[in-house]
């Protein structure tokens, strides 16, 4: 019964601060009429939100209305009083599509 009792025990204690992999740093570069544009994300998965910031070489934003449904999620970016809402999914353990009105961009993982 010990021996039941601390599998149980350590099982919980893994999935209790098991990371979403989603959590962490990412990078992307978009191509614009004025050249290379570059995007660095951090997101942060708690339950089914998704928080975290957007950040550019014009500033950074707090990630508002995230959620996460398995490895699709989404979020909207105000800017500029503009908001901007995307959609992006995890398509490997290193890389992150994102979908909204300006396109597509693909996110690798900063390690």
């Amino acid at each position: 019964m010990k021996y039941v009792f601390s599998l149980l025990l350590v099982l919980g204690c893994y999935t209790a601060f098991a990371q979403n992999p989603i959590d962490g740093n990412w990078k992307g570069t978009r191509e614009t009429p004025n050249g290379t544009f570059e995007v660095n994300y951090t997101f942060k998965v708690e339950g089914d939100v998704v928080t975290g910031i957007w950040k550019t070489q014009f500033g950074e934003t707090k990630l508002e209305d995230g959620k996460i449904d398995g490895k699709k999620f989404s979020y909207s970016i105000s800017f500029n009083d503009t908001k901007m809402s995307s959609t992006a999914e995890l398509i490997s353990e290193n890389e992150i599509l994102v979908k909204n009105e300006r396109g597509e961009m693909k996110l690798t993982r900063v390690k």
